[in-house]
């Protein structure tokens, strides 16, 4: 049994991350760390999880824990481990976009490991620090590796992705507001979303040769959870090709599946997976992906990574069932 940390316990992926390691058989939950709401019970904030337990949120950090999340908003997970200094043994898992790129895994002599699964699952089984993948990037990069890691993908890439409200965080601003997302749609940050580094990034280690563009236009939602994603580019093979293509590449994952049925967000919502479709048109191969933004897209998928670097089953935990109806 290992002991867990975590920092910046009332935020929606903290409150995942929590429901998820009080019902892992081989975690326990050493302090939930919460300035602002210190001697609280966690069920005041995160209200689903009365009766689940009585843990109370901590000003106070046990620097000795086997793994310690980092549940903060960007930027900060750089200044608090500055101020802030724990055992060599802790395994540090981030759900913050700090360490996630190649200029930034190296911080006060840690480097930290990109933490996408089926991507790099032998290098995140050695690792002591992971850098959790964004949720956008999670349902695209998991949509375009099979192509990337064939050396296939030879032009541009179009990609428009949907996400629901949690995926804005708890912070109320003004598109956050139910009167201004409720019967709404919207776009934002077109063409220059802070997941494209990753992205590029990831292409680019499985493909040195790739130079087109990703054209990335993310939008907003009027429902709570989830990503839905659909990139397409050209393909110069059949769509049996494609479905051989991805099928084989994910053969050994736990999480992420091909359909060869038309997908939809309720498939994934409340769960770790993601569910990939494809489709051809003419010389266009479009690929559709979803996953939960709160879980595979970040909670979820940190649990995954700890299971990993602990040498637990990797689904343990995680076996979790769609809100279907």
């Amino acid at each position: 049994m290992i002991k867990a940390g975590i920092i910046g316990g009332a935020g929606y992926t903290a409150g995942e991350l929590i429901r998820l390691l009080i019902n892992h058989k081989e975690t326990t939950i050493d302090f939930i760390y919460s300035t602002s709401n210190a001697g609280n019970k966690v069920y005041k904030i995160h209200q689903d999880l009365i009766g689940s337990t009585e843990l109370e949120f901590s000003s106070e950090i046990n620097s000795e824990v086997n793994v310690l999340f980092l549940c903060l908003g960007h930027g900060n997970s750089k200044s608090f481990l500055e101020q802030n200094t724990f055992s060599e043994n802790t395994k540090i898992i981030d759900l913050s976009n700090d360490f996630r790129l190649e200029a930034d895994k190296i911080f006060d002599g840690k480097e930290f490991i990109y933490g996408l699964p089926e991507l790099q699952k032998e290098a995140i089984k050695e690792a002591n620090h992971i850098a959790n993948p964004g949720c956008f990037a999670t349902a695209i990069q998991l949509a375009i590796l099979p192509l990337a890691d064939s050396k296939l993908i030879k032009e541009d890439i179009y990609i428009n992705a949907v996400t629901g409200a949690t995926g804005a965080g708890t912070s109320l601003s003004k598109t956050t507001h139910f009167t201004w997302r409720d019967n709404n749609f919207s776009h934002y940050k077109a063409f220059t979303h802070q997941h494209l580094g990753e992205i590029n990034q990831t292409i680019n280690q499985l493909q040195s040769d790739f130079n087109s563009d990703i054209n990335f236009m993310p939008n907003r939602g009027n429902f709570s959870r989830g990503i839905f994603a659909t990139a397409y580019t050209n393909f110069e093979g059949s769509i049996e090709d494609a479905k051989s293509l991805y099928k084989t590449y994910y053969k050994d994952a736990d999480f992420t599946f091909v359909s060869d049925e038309d997908i939809h967000l309720k498939q994934v919502v409340n769960t770790n997976k993601c569910i990939i479709h494809l489709h051809k048109h003419n010389n266009k191969l479009l690929i559709t992906s979803i996953i939960d933004n709160l879980l595979k897209g970040a909670s979820g998928q940190a649990v995954q990574n700890m299971n990993l670097a602990f040498d637990f089953e990797e689904t343990e935990g995680l076996n979790l069932k769609a809100n279907f109806f």
